[in-house]
């Protein structure tokens, strides 16, 4: 028969609690592990950012900046031509954003609370636009956006990465919109909603954390597009920051440290998005609603 010890378990009780330790502490160290190793390439990028040209050369390789320098973060912050390319990369991520969310989550509520004649067809299409190449798309958008006169303007690159970012918004979202209880919309509509009302007072924030995700991703797809920006803008001051990292490449060489800086302050908008959304981004989908 199983003893008590002096914390009132069974000497099983005991065993079995004490292997669940020992399994939930390896995991914390694989986890911390894992993070070690992603995160050490963003820090290697930020050490080497706040170095000066002579340790960045050195023959000694250094894990923190002996020699503390903001000298690559002004060069990037007094350069006109960087200030116009950061703009031109927020405009991106918001025109984006905006043109995605305003197509995509009409369009994930319709196929996902109608039945939608040919959605299946739709659905599919939207599942094959995902594994197109953006090389494929360059040439016909090319000549359309040619023919509309979009080529050199801020809305040509925008349009051409909603046009793969609006299939995704509706696969996302359209599960979403199908698990909100039909009551919710239904006691709207019976306090004398209008179907518009209705979609914007409680379908939308019924299913917030979806959209949020989709706001967070259509703005990353925007900020960090190159092969667009580059094809459908030919002028260099409408080209955004991923298009002008070259500049500190020359014929007598590279400066790493401005290069850091510069990729520095083109992921810091990314990690600020991600850690102040991340609790909306895997919150509850429908958390205080009522379920049927």
């Amino acid at each position: 028969m199983d003893t008590y010890n002096e914390k009132g378990m069974t000497k099983s009780q005991w065993l079995f609690h004490t292997h669940e330790g020992r399994i939930d502490l390896r995991n914390g160290i694989l986890a911390v592990v894992i993070a070690v190793i992603g995160l050490f390439p963003i820090y290697w990028m930020l050490q080497l950012s706040f170095k000066s040209d002579q340790e960045t050369f050195g023959k000694i390789i250094t894990y923190f900046p002996h020699q503390f320098s903001v000298s690559p973060w002004l060069q990037n912050l007094q350069d006109k031509a960087f200030l116009s390319s950061l703009k031109n990369s927020f405009i991106n991520g918001f025109l984006t954003m905006a043109i995605t969310i305003i197509l995509g989550v009409p369009a994930a509520y319709g196929m996902g609370r109608y039945k939608v004649k040919g959605r299946n067809a739709f659905l599919l299409t939207f599942l094959v636009t995902q594994m197109l190449p953006a090389s494929l798309m360059l040439t016909p958008m090319y000549l359309i956006f040619n023919k509309l006169h979009l080529l050199g303007t801020y809305f040509a690159p925008p349009i051409a990465i909603a046009s793969a970012a609006i299939p995704f918004a509706v696969i996302t979202l359209r599960p979403y919109f199908k698990s909100v209880p039909v009551s919710l919309d239904e006691a709207a509509r019976v306090d004398g909603c209008t179907a518009i009302r209705s979609f914007f007072s409680v379908m939308v924030p019924a299913v917030k954390t979806g959209i949020i995700t989709i706001v967070v991703i259509s703005f990353l797809n925007g900020w960090n597009d190159l092969v667009f920006s580059m094809t459908f803008n030919v002028k260099e001051n409408m080209r955004p920051l991923t298009a002008n990292i070259y500049k500190f490449k020359n014929k007598y060489g590279t400066k790493w440290n401005c290069i850091m800086a510069y990729g520095s302050i083109l992921v810091i908008p990314v990690i600020i998005m991600f850690v102040f959304l991340q609790k909306y981004i895997v919150g509850g989908m429908t958390a205080g609603a009522v379920k049927e």
